[in-house]
C-alpha cells in the first residue's frame, strides 16, 4: 500500500460559499411549483443548515502528483486527478459570484466523457489565482521531470521499433 503524500498546498474556501449555495438552490427551487412551496422552509433554516454543512465538507489539496478534492452533504464526492491529465484550468464568473467576490475554478482533463462537462469545479477558493498558478507550476515541474528522466532513450527505442514495423509492413506489401 502506498503512503499518502503530504500536500504542497491546501486550498481554503471562502465562507461566502454558504450564501452562494443558499441563493443558487433557491433560484432552482423557484423554477418548479413544488420548489416554490418549499422556499420558506429553505430560507428559514434548512438551506442555512445544508449550506453550512456543504462548506464544512469542502477540502482540496495539491500534492506532488495529484489534485485531491472532497465535497458533499448527503452525497459525498471524492476526486483525485493526476496532474499530468489536467488539460485546462478556467475561471468562471457570473453576476452572483461577482457580487460575492467568488470565482469558480473549472478543471478539465483529457477524458473520454462528455466534452461539455468538466471533471471538477472548485467554487470560492480564497486566492484562486494563486492556487491555479500553483497547480500549473506543479504540473509543469512534474512534466519537465518526466521528460528529463530518460524519455530521449525511450523515444529512440520507439523510433527503432517503428522502423522495424515499417520494414515488416513493406515486406508484406511487396509479397
Amino acid at each position: 500500500m502506498t503512503k499518502p503524500t503530504a500536500p504542497l498546498q491546501v486550498a481554503e474556501f471562502s465562507p461566502k460559499i454558504k450564501l452562494y449555495t443558499l441563493l443558487t438552490v433557491s433560484f432552482f427551487m423557484t423554477l418548479s411549483v413544488f420548489g416554490i412551496v418549499l422556499l420558506p422552509i429553505w430560507f428559514l433554516g434548512l438551506g442555512q443548515y445544508i449550506s453550512r454543512r456543504y462548506y464544512e465538507s469542502l477540502s482540496c489539496s495539491l500534492t506532488a502528483h495529484h489534485l485531491q478534492f472532497k465535497k458533499g452533504v448527503m452525497f459525498k464526492v471524492e476526486k483525485t486527478i493526476p496532474l499530468e491529465n489536467i488539460q485546462d484550468l478556467t475561471f468562471i464568473e457570473n453576476p452572483i459570484l461577482k457580487l460575492l467576490q467568488l470565482k469558480i475554478l473549472k478543471i478539465e482533463t483529457a477524458s473520454q466523457g462528455n466534452p461539455m462537462k468538466s471533471d471538477m469545479q472548485l467554487v470560492g477558493i480564497i486566492d484562486a489565482d494563486d492556487f491555479k498558478n500553483s497547480v500549473l507550476a506543479q504540473r509543469e515541474k512534474l512534466s519537465s521531470r518526466t521528460s528529463s528522466d530518460g524519455n530521449t532513450h525511450d523515444s529512440n527505442e520507439v523510433v527503432a521499433l517503428l522502423r522495424d514495423i515499417k520494414d515488416i509492413l513493406t515486406d508484406i506489401k511487396n509479397k
